[in-house]
């Protein structure tokens, strides 16, 4: 079975989050053991992230990213112990 570009693009994101994972983790350990509380470090992340993705000017995809965010809050997705309602 040969590999489509698609296929190829969808493995580099895929791979991209990964490694994009393992790096805020490591920057959030980092901060709890400098005795920052997670609501402080999860704030300056946010605050971090909206912040470079507003520098293009795209309000609507902003906001739209927080709509999905908020959607998946909802839908139970950051709470593992918690089943979907």
């Amino acid at each position: 079975m040969q590999m489509t570009v698609a296929d190829l693009d969808a493995m580099i994101e895929e791979e991209k989050r990964s490694t994009c994972a393992e790096c805020h983790s490591a920057a959030w350990a980092e901060g709890l053991l400098a005795g920052i509380e997670p609501e402080i470090i999860a704030e300056a992340a946010l605050t971090t992230a909206l912040t470079e993705l507003g520098k293009n000017g795209n309000e609507e995809r902003l906001m739209a990213l927080l709509k999905t965010m908020r959607d998946r809050v909802l839908a139970g997705d950051f709470f593992p112990d918690r089943t979907c309602h």
